[in-house]
């Protein structure tokens, strides 16, 4: 038998200088993916920050959205609720105008006229409240220029910027101002007193001014 035979049947062992490039290759890689652990560390946050983001605006889109459905439906009688405003002061025009007396003594008919419109102002009135239609009646109340809408100024003993007297009603939609309150508001100062001007007034006797000269 040849000693080439005898090589073919021994395994062969890999010589050290093919094992060391190798080694220095796996040596490389790992230094490599050391000094590159801090750089995706720091980009690991940026995308886990993103993310954070990205969820807290979907919420927010989320949150807004419901807010504009609750508030088209909430607002939605908007238009139809200014229409029936006209018709609501007409209907307190129309009792405001019949005297005391003539309720008094009215007619079984004239009673009944009267009746049907009181009910239906209230009626009305009921309607619009179930839709979130408010009345404002801000007599003594601070002038509020976001529900007011200052029409004169008068001398009153009331403290100065309050509402002294309503002009026509105001009413609000929810807590939006349907249609704002016309008033009168205090000018702070009390009506200076009337001056007849006789002699009374003015500690004279009467006749103490008479021009006897003619």
């Amino acid at each position: 038998m040849s000693d080439n035979e005898n090589n073919q049947g021994e395994p062969q062992m890999p010589d050290a200088e093919t094992e060391a490039p190798q080694d220095n290759n796996v040596e490389a890689l790992d230094a490599g993916a050391v000094e590159q652990e801090p750089d995706l560390r720091e980009e690991l946050g940026k995308l886990r920050e993103q993310m954070f983001r990205i969820a807290a605006e979907a919420e927010n889109t989320r949150k807004r959205a419901a807010r504009e459905v609750i508030d088209a439906r909430k607002y939605a009688v908007t238009g139809l609720a200014r229409d029936l405003l006209d018709v609501a002061d007409n209907l307190s025009r129309a009792l405001s105008a019949i005297p005391a007396e003539a309720r008094d003594h009215a007619s079984e008919a004239l009673g009944g006229l009267i009746s049907g419109v009181e009910l239906t102002d209230k009626t009305l009135h009921k309607a619009l409240d179930r839709h979130g239609v408010r009345k404002i009646d801000p007599k003594g109340e601070k002038f509020n220029p976001n529900h007011h809408q200052a029409v004169a100024q008068i001398p009153s003993h009331a403290p100065a910027g309050e509402v002294v007297e309503v002009i026509q009603p105001g009413y609000l939609l929810g807590d939006r101002t349907l249609r704002a309150a016309m008033v009168a508001v205090s000018s702070g100062q009390p009506p200076a007193p009337e001056d007849h001007g006789s002699a009374e007034t003015k500690g004279e006797e009467p006749g103490s001014n008479v021009d006897t000269t003619a």
